[in-house]
């Protein structure tokens, strides 16, 4: 059964800018090291994702855990951020349509934390703020039923914007609750892999950030949405935390000047010591003139960084 929400106008603008900026961004070279700009949004990511779970490290001694330095700190905080470290490192291997995939990902982030990490939970389950009940899940039973249909949706929606059923997903997983612990931060995980599926950009990106600053809108969206029984606010909530922090991201980048150099050193990335035509260098930059591409191979066949073979419509090159 496909789980209940509204398209509203809202819904439809919002991933109407993101998917602009997304195309901003992939037509970006984008001048920060990868290694580095990928290293820092794991850092922001982790810490903020634990952080709304009660976590007290700070970015620093997150970073320094992923450096593999001892800090000093309270063992579980140390073991739950431990823990995200490799469930984020193994963020590009989650197969996202698969119940599996999900559970071993479950089992790297509570292990050492719960004694059922990885399973599906065997008790009924409540949210519970205060003395007041906030969420009472579905029963136990229902759990497996629940969360088959959840990743049919999630498969089968062939229609919807990835930015929705991400959205979607993550809201039904705190819903149905599957698990005794962890679900809040497996459901965050698993909508960043989503979306990473589908846009390569979104590694660089630390939505979870975001959602720490506006943790108690975050609660609100999920309460909210339960009141209503359908995600329309939570996604609506979600859709506007992805655009925001887009914005961020391409405000933070500062595409370097593009020269003969530049293009060539980006390219020579990614044709290795493969032979390439001139036409494939021009589908590799995509915005740059028949003219500019011709300069550039000039450049690098005078500058001994190219070889060239062929003549004409035949001519190919390759690196040195």
């Amino acid at each position: 059964m496909k789980p209940p929400y509204t398209i509203t106008s809202k819904i439809l603008k919002l991933c109407t800018d993101i998917s602009r900026i997304v195309g901003q961004c992939e037509g970006l070279k984008i001048s920060p090291p990868r290694p580095q700009l990928r290293k820092q949004n794991r850092i922001k990511t982790i810490q903020s994702s634990l952080a709304i779970e009660g976590n007290r490290l700070s970015e620093s001694q997150v970073t320094d855990l992923i450096d593999n330095k001892s800090i000093i700190g309270p063992t579980k905080d140390i073991l739950e951020v431990k823990n995200a470290i490799k469930a984020y490192a193994s963020i590009k291997t989650y197969d996202i349509y698969n119940l599996q995939s999900l559970l071993s990902a479950h089992k790297i982030i509570m292990q050492g934390l719960i004694k059922d990490a990885g399973k599906l939970r065997s008790s009924n389950v409540g949210v519970i703020k205060g003395e007041k009940i906030m969420h009472m899940a579905p029963k136990y039973t229902m759990v497996p039923k629940l969360v088959n249909n959840l990743f049919d949706f999630l498969k089968k929606e062939k229609d919807t914007h990835t930015f929705i059923k991400s959205s979607v997903f993550h809201y039904e997983l705190e819903f149905i609750h599957p698990f005794s612990d962890g679900n809040g931060r497996i459901g965050r995980l698993w909508q960043s892999a989503i979306l990473l599926n589908a846009y390569p950009i979104f590694e660089f990106v630390p939505i979870e950030s975001l959602i720490k600053r506006k943790q108690k809108d975050y609660y609100h969206a999920l309460e909210a949405s339960d009141k209503k029984g359908a995600s329309t606010f939570f996604i609506e909530f979600m859709l506007a935390i992805i655009r925001e922090a887009m914005e961020e991201f391409i405000k933070d980048i500062r595409p370097s000047p593009q020269t003969h150099k530049t293009r060539l050193a980006s390219a020579q990335q990614h044709f290795s010591k493969t032979f390439f035509s001139r036409k494939e260098y021009i589908q590799f930059h995509k915005n740059i003139s028949s003219a500019t591409a011709s300069r550039d191979l000039s450049f690098g066949i005078k500058n001994k960084i190219l070889q060239k073979s062929g003549q004409k419509a035949l001519t190919r090159y390759k690196f040195n």
